[in-house]
């Protein structure tokens, strides 16, 4: 099978010609397989699919198109009314985002201790320290004035969480920039819970580039080195 080890990217499958030689072709939207309700997605068309094979197929389908330069992953779940973000709630974003990105390593460490493989040795090292000093804040819903208080007085605790968060996302290439496409799957799953999180990507692309730099990503979180 020629096609076994043969990659295509999102909204493609593998064909092979009359040669036997490989090719990547569209794949057709109503060929995907089927899907539960949770596995719908919302697309920036407005439109539910039901679910990314549906929606990448399509997007192929529409290469060359405005329509298919525009065509994205929104957010995961069925099309809603999502909220507008207003400018208090963005200003208070990072406090809830900081102490979120710390509280997911957290939560890793912990899970490392049973059964490791989740972290690196030197990722664990790092998240050792936050963890010993963070018994004194619970996670959970916190005022944002005793997060902001955390904040500045713990300050090098949040500053590793969003460094990793970064770099967990910069893959595609490993670039020390952000695309949409690396961005999107923690936006996707954030959206339906944090309306804010789109007007707060864009906001963090300083120069309008359509590319978060790593410089971008820390000034829209607070971290200054």
């Amino acid at each position: 099978d020629t096609c076994r080890n043969f990659h295509c990217k999102r909204g493609k499958v593998c064909h092979a010609d009359k040669q036997g030689k490989p090719h990547c072709i569209c794949q057709d939207p109503a060929a995907c397989p089927p899907t539960k309700d949770y596995e719908h997605v919302c697309g920036t068309d407005n439109k539910t699919y039901d679910g990314t094979c549906q929606l990448f197929g399509t997007k192929c389908q529409l290469e060359g198109t405005k329509m298919g330069r525009q065509l994205h992953l929104d957010y995961m779940g069925s099309c809603k009314y999502i909220p507008p973000c207003t400018d208090y709630e963005v200003d208070q974003f990072p406090l809830r985002m900081r102490d979120w990105l710390k509280n997911i390593l957290i939560q890793y460490y912990e899970r490392d201790m049973n059964t490791s493989g989740i972290l690196t040795e030197k990722q664990r090292n790092k998240v050792k320290k936050i963890y010993q000093n963070d018994k004194r804040l619970v996670a959970g819903d916190h005022p944002v004035e005793l997060l902001l208080h955390d904040f500045e007085k713990n300050y090098h605790m949040y500053v590793y969480p969003v460094h990793w968060q970064f770099h967990q996302l910069d893959q595609h290439p490993v670039d020390r920039l952000l695309t949409h496409s690396e961005l999107a799957p923690l936006r996707a799953s954030l959206v339906p819970m944090e309306h804010c999180i789109t007007r707060f990507f864009q906001e963090c692309d300083g120069d309008q580039d359509k590319l978060v730099a790593l410089k971008e990503w820390c000034h829209c979180f607070g971290i200054k080195e």
